[in-house]
């Protein structure tokens, strides 16, 4: 072990108060599988729609009244709940985040009233915003020089808990009813609990006082790679919202049809690879080659999906293509953006993966309405351009940070946390 290694662990096992704590890869561990446990409440309020919108007679705008709460509390409110973990401690914002997330969204399948689901989905929603810039930043912190590696991981677990959310809670509608999916709280419950007390608490030299939220977040380059994050995302939201819509309406596939459900699964367990791929290879490729040349070649595999047969071998080949390096890049920004406000880094986390997707899901509202103007297959063909404008946007900012005289260098690493930093580590200030 090296000196770095033996300090990163002294700091992080020996805590007073608190006894053992994790460290290294068993915290990276911990702290994955409470963000997949955490997901699969969150992931199953989409999958109780219909059952809530039948049990008390909604209407379509009501529904999407619900799903815009509980996307806005979720997302948009991340970069504050990421500034408060900074302030406070990330070990208690996330912590309390999975414990409430797995109580509160659990519920919603048993809600007495309509009232009551709007005030579960979006208290719930603010909870899941609390936990993932929290621990995203923890999980950052404790891998050293693997960080992008550690964030990859992170992301991944939650696509995980995504995905087998739907699943977990119709199995349970299915043998003990819509009483039964309170169940779904117990993973999150349990691993909540853990992360309470297992995971270390940040050092108290990094809790100075200062400014709630960092300008750097908005104005400096963290805002333009948000900017680049958020184009990013217009296409992945509007691939999970009308790829099924446009297979229906142009391409003649059944409405229940299991290739519709398959497509949506591979796409986005094909993008969790894709983001542990590019977090392995990262310390070994240029940020600028690898963040601009995934997002140019997804191009590729985003048009070819008009040109393959649906459902071929080929289609399934371009949809996990697509996926995968659509969501290369993120590790790498988000590790790139904690470095440059490394006091700051959940807020940093909340700003390009809450905010960001926050934002692109306001923004597909105008890819709906080109959708009832040009028609679903060409508004998508228009809204699978925008990889490549992100790709500029992102290399710009990349290639200014990369000339500026406080760009992270190899000689200015933390003794501590090892990370690579343009100003004072939060750990040593």
């Amino acid at each position: 072990m090296t000196t770095a290694d033996s300090q990163v662990a002294t700091l992080e096992r020996r805590i007073p108060g608190r006894g053992m704590t994790l460290a290294g890869p068993a915290l990276v561990g911990l702290l994955a599988a409470a963000h997949a446990a955490s997901d699969v409440p969150y992931a199953a309020v989409s999958a109780l729609l219909p059952t809530i919108q039948a049990r008390f007679g909604l209407t379509e705008a009501m529904l999407s009244l619900i799903v815009a709460t509980f996307l806005f509390g979720a997302s948009v409110t991340q970069p504050l709940f990421g500034a408060l973990a900074d302030r406070v401690g990330a070990r208690m914002v996330g912590a309390a985040g999975v414990l409430a997330n797995a109580f509160l969204l659990s519920l919603v399948g048993v809600a007495p009233t309509v009232w009551l689901v709007f005030g579960l989905v979006l208290s719930g929603g603010l909870a899941s915003a609390a936990l993932h810039p929290a621990f995203t930043g923890l999980a950052r912190r404790s891998a050293g020089t693997r960080a992008s590696l550690a964030v990859s991981v992170f992301s991944a677990a939650g696509t995980l808990g995504v995905a087998l959310g739907p699943v977990l809670v119709l199995a349970i509608m299915s043998s003990a009813g819509l009483g039964g999916t309170p169940l779904l709280m117990l993973p999150g419950l349990v691993l909540g609990l853990a992360a309470w007390l297992l995971v270390p608490d940040q050092p108290s030299r990094s809790r100075e006082h200062r400014a709630f939220i960092d300008l750097q977040l908005v104005a400096g380059p963290v805002g333009g790679l948000t900017l680049a994050t958020v184009l990013l995302f217009v296409p992945v939201v509007a691939f999970g919202a009308a790829i099924g819509i446009w297979l229906v309406a142009e391409q003649g596939v059944a409405r229940d049809a299991p290739l519709i459900g398959w497509t949506l699964s591979a796409f986005s367990l094909a993008a969790a690879a894709g983001g542990i791929v590019a977090g392995a290879l990262a310390p070994r490729v240029s940020a600028r080659l690898a963040v601009g040349g995934s997002l140019v070649a997804a191009l590729v595999p985003l048009y070819a999906l008009f040109l393959v047969e649906v459902g071929s071998a080929a289609w399934f080949a371009a949809v996990m293509l697509a996926g995968a390096l659509l969501n290369a890049p993120m590790p790498i920004m988000v590790v790139t953006a904690q470095n440059l406000v490394p006091r700051s880094m959940a807020a940093a986390s909340g700003m390009l993966h809450g905010l960001a997707h926050g934002v692109a899901g306001i923004l597909y509202i105008g890819v709906g309405a080109l959708q009832g103007v040009l028609g679903i297959g060409a508004a998508l063909a228009l809204t699978f351009a925008l990889p490549g404008v992100a790709a500029l946007v992102a290399v710009v900012v990349l290639t200014r940070i990369a000339r500026s005289p406080t760009q992270p260098t190899a000689e200015c690493t933390c003794r501590v946390c090892r990370c690579t930093m343009p100003v004072s580590c939060a750990c040593v200030a």
